[in-house]
């Protein structure tokens, strides 16, 4: 249904975007939704790349428009999309990232154990649709894949998606890290529809090569940053350490809502409740949470009389960071006991609480996983081709995925 007050944003990534849809103007201004501006799409990824400030808010409309574009040009070659099609697939783009809880990916699992930001986002939009009347029921179905049309869904999840069109360019905009550039515009130029799925036309080949690497280069130096890494998490301890407290019986201040969760007064039991009202109040409490109460808190600790909030909290607000090291090989044993003696020595802590402060695990790298779904070619004779084949360039870098171990650690403990 066409809105009779349409709304144009102007977005410095793609120019001018234009909200015509009741629906979507109703989502647009929803608290829910509304929230987003209050969430780093690249969590604390401005530590490293002082742009990159964008949210989450911009994100969403920016998949919102760009899967417009797509289906128009579906529509141009004669797949068969109804309004009411293209309504509900443009509101499953704006509420994919719904679910993201403070600084994105980067307190996945520490605000709340237990549950994905995709589980959440569904369950937001399930709890949308309820007081919609049921206005979302065909975004839910293409959102989880139950449409019979499953070309749908791939705008919306697959390894050429309309998410990952916008935030590689979006990403890439606002860090200034111009490998991340791609050629959004043609690449959805050159989608067509086969046997109910997603391809490429064989011209937009080489467009989609540089889509697969800048992937894979935008992971490893915005992602997967080794100083965002060691921020990130810092900040994971962090939580961990104050629900430890918590737990504990120590009063931590906190914001109203991070103390709930601190508490684990609400889990991830009350958001998966079959009782509505449970599971509405979770939902409520979540989405009044967002960047500015970790903030907030972690000011707050800095003044605390735990060694390790407080020097956790000073590190993060003034860019005090852990150093880390990266390797292909799992650091021994030997090195990490060495290095927690350090810290025990140098913090006059435990050697459990040391794990606060001697951090280890892993980072993986995938441009392109063919078993969660390949990107189709559309050759000019009518066949079709994985990309890998397709390609004249070897493109086997791309799809292994590549580990690396890291290793934080204060920079104190060596100086000291």
């Amino acid at each position: 249904m066409k809105s009779s007050k349409n709304k144009i944003i102007n977005d410095p990534v793609w120019g001018f975007i234009e909200i015509d849809s009741d629906l979507h103007m109703r989502l647009l201004e929803h608290p829910y939704f509304q929230r987003l501006r209050r969430i780093k799409q690249l969590g604390l990824s401005s530590l490293v790349y002082p742009g990159a400030n964008h949210t989450r808010f911009e994100h969403a409309i920016g998949t919102m428009h760009l899967v417009r574009s797509a289906l128009d040009v579906l529509k141009a070659k004669g797949t068969k999309i109804t309004p009411d099609e293209e309504e509900a697939v443009m509101a499953a783009l704006l509420l994919h990232d719904i679910g993201h809880g403070p600084f994105s990916h980067a307190l996945e699992q520490s605000i709340v154990q237990g549950i994905s930001h995709e589980e959440l986002s569904l369950l937001f939009m399930k709890e949308l649709n309820d007081e919609m009347n049921g206005r979302l029921s065909l975004a839910l179905d293409i959102f989880l894949n139950l449409y019979p049309k499953q070309f749908l869904h791939q705008l919306v999840s697959s390894q050429l998606d309309m998410d990952r069109l916008d935030f590689l360019k979006r990403d890439s905009f606002y860090s200034g890290v111009s490998e991340g550039v791609v050629s959004s515009e043609r690449i959805i130029k050159m989608l067509d529809v086969r046997n109910d799925q997603l391809v490429v036309e064989v011209k937009g080949i080489y467009s989609v090569e540089k889509f697969l690497i800048a992937r894979r280069l935008m992971y490893w130096q915005v992602y997967l940053h080794k100083t965002v890494i060691s921020a990130e998490y810092m900040l994971i301890k962090l939580l961990q350490r104050a629900s430890e407290l918590t737990s504990a019986g120590q009063v931590i201040s906190a914001t109203g809502n991070l103390s709930l969760f601190l508490n684990k007064s609400i889990t991830a039991d009350d958001f998966r409740s079959e009782d509505r009202e449970v599971r509405k109040k979770a939902l409520s409490h979540f989405a009044s949470l967002d960047d500015a109460d970790v903030l907030i808190t972690l000011k707050d600790w800095i003044q605390n009389a735990d060694p390790i909030l407080s020097n956790l909290s000073e590190g993060l607000i003034n860019r005090r960071l852990f150093k880390i090291k990266l390797s292909y090989l799992p650091f021994s044993e030997r090195k990490l006991n060495k290095f927690k003696q350090l810290s025990v020595d140098t913090f006059k802590i435990n050697q459990d609480e040391a794990n606060f402060f001697i951090i280890d695990g892993e980072i993986t790298n995938s441009a392109y996983d063919a078993e969660a779904g390949s990107i189709q070619i559309l050759s000019r004779n009518g066949k079709l081709k994985d990309i890998k084949e397709a390609s004249d360039i070897n493109l086997e870098g791309l799809t292994k995925t590549v580990r690396k171990h890291f290793l934080c650690y204060p920079g104190d403990i060596l100086t000291r």
